[in-house]
């Protein structure tokens, strides 16, 4: 193992290659070009990330985000067609969505994973210790309830009886046996990933929400044909007409990351926070409801910015249909509360998963990019009493909605980080205080970036590339 530790260039090299065959017998590409592929990717990855690979889940967010740079800046060939015309740009990401899924789990995934891995032997002292009963049991249960709400849709559109189908079976309650299995499962895998890397509430979203987005390459679009003896396609039409189930997933990993935050705080406090040694002066409570406050006051500005956006496609006098009217003046009005509303969630969730404006902002895209997915294409029809919006045609009429929200949750963090950086600079005046700020607040070089930039990438990207590519259901 050691000399496997210090020579992560010779394993990712040979990853890579074992990449590339699986790629071609999977059918996409030819063998010759995807070994020289995972041999330059392998060796790339190595020497740009062995630094920051420093746990399992750490490279495997990493190794996610390279491999999405990769399939932009290579088969799609976006970065080189910036000059052309959009829909030609289009076109180009449609014809190689095959690629995008190759380069994520032949790629990526496992690159990540193995120089992660190998990065988990170096030794390290700061490095928190790991639970492996507690990244299970609670994985696990943010995975049942994660599973529980995913599961409301399969039932809607009658999947239950083809993940019966993995068994062997055509029954109902089978296949929701079956799917609360692979729930918690995936739940469990989430918290052993991911245990030392999640901070908080916040973060624990982000991470939730690439996992789910990766699961949705892994699941439905390959495990379950493979499984059940069908044709693997990976093509975007088939991505298009399994939607529902992107959308799914992604609902599926934001709870199994905020509950698994929730629990694993409950779980340390009972088994670690109760020592005197670890408590704090200043109240949880106090802090929270005061960053609330500050996160308020920035998402009014967020909720006017993206009101001019409402304003401009005619969308309030359907905000207003929340409270039974259909004025505009009103839709404006129910718009700002709930601005508000979800500004002081982001106050309360991200307090200190920023250590800069920059990290601050990309965090806040995030977040109304989450929002997007849970708020207008899930809870707002059901608060209307409609289906669940899990459409491609639901997501090609919301594309304004989702540059609103955007726009609201950077403007609503650049506001909120101004504001909190002003209070921590006075707080930071004493130097006892300073240094448990210090401490709280989620250190440069983590896989935050990447989680960034593999989140915001997809999550805008596909529903934009799926949207156009035909519609259809089913899982």
């Amino acid at each position: 193992m050691t000399n496997l530790r210090n020579n992560p260039l010779i394993v990712c090299i040979v990853v890579g290659v074992i990449g590339g065959i699986v790629s071609t017998l999977l059918g996409v590409g030819d063998l010759a070009r995807n070994v020289g592929l995972g041999v330059a990717y392998g060796a790339l990855f190595a020497l740009l990330g062995s630094a920051r690979a420093v746990s399992p889940g750490a490279g495997l967010i990493w190794g996610l985000g390279y491999a999405l740079l990769l399939w932009l800046a290579l088969p799609a060939g976006l970065l080189p067609s910036l000059s052309g015309a959009p829909m030609a740009m289009l076109d180009t990401a449609r014809a190689h969505f095959p690629e995008l899924v190759a380069y994520v789990l032949s790629f990526g995934a496992p690159l990540g994973l193995t120089l992660g891995a190998l990065g988990g032997t170096r030794p390290n002292p700061t490095r928190p210790a790991f639970s492996w009963s507690r990244a299970l049991v609670v994985g696990g249960i943010g995975g049942l309830v994660g599973g529980w709400a995913f599961g409301k849709w399969m039932e809607q559109v009658g999947f239950f009886p083809l993940v019966a189908g993995l068994v062997g079976s055509q029954a109902q309650s089978v296949g929701v046996l079956v799917h609360f299995l692979i729930a918690v499962l995936i739940g469990a895998s989430f918290g052993v990933l991911f245990q030392r890397d999640v901070r908080g509430f916040g973060s624990s979203m982000g991470w939730g929400m690439g996992y789910g987005l990766l699961w949705w390459f892994l699941g439905p679009l390959t495990i379950l044909p493979l499984w059940l003896g069908r044709p693997l396609d990976w093509s975007a039409g088939r991505g298009s007409a399994l939607f529902g189930s992107l959308v799914g997933h992604i609902v599926y990993g934001l709870i199994v990351g905020v509950l698994y935050a929730g629990l694993d705080r409950l779980w340390t406090g009972f088994f670690h926070d109760t020592d005197p040694l670890n408590r704090e002066v200043e109240g949880p409570g106090t802090r929270t409801l005061e960053s609330m406050g500050r996160a308020a006051l920035a998402s009014l500005v967020g909720g006017v910015l993206f009101s001019l956006i409402m304003v401009a496609t005619g969308a309030l006098p359907a905000v207003a249909r929340l409270v039974g009217g259909n004025s505009p003046v009103l839709g404006f009005f129910v718009h700002l509360v709930l601005s508000l509303l979800i500004g002081m969630t982001f106050g309360a969730l991200f307090q200190y998963e920023a250590p800069s404006l920059g990290a601050g902002v990309a965090w806040g895209m995030v977040y109304g990019l989450i929002w997007w997915f849970v708020g207008h294409l899930t809870l707002w029809p059901v608060l209307l009493g409609e289906p669940l919006a899990w459409t491609v045609e639901a997501a090609a009429g919301s594309a304004p909605s989702l540059i609103g929200h955007l726009v609201y949750g950077a403007a609503t963090a650049f506001v909120f980080m101004r504001l909190q950086q002003r209070h921590e600079a006075w707080l930071r005046l004493d130097p006892r205080i300073a240094a448990r700020e210090a401490r709280r607040q989620r250190p440069f070089g983590t896989p935050a970036p990447a989680l960034w930039f593999f989140t915001l990438g997809l999550g805008v990207l596909l529903p934009i590339l799926l949207a156009t590519a035909g519609a259809g259901g089913g899982y």
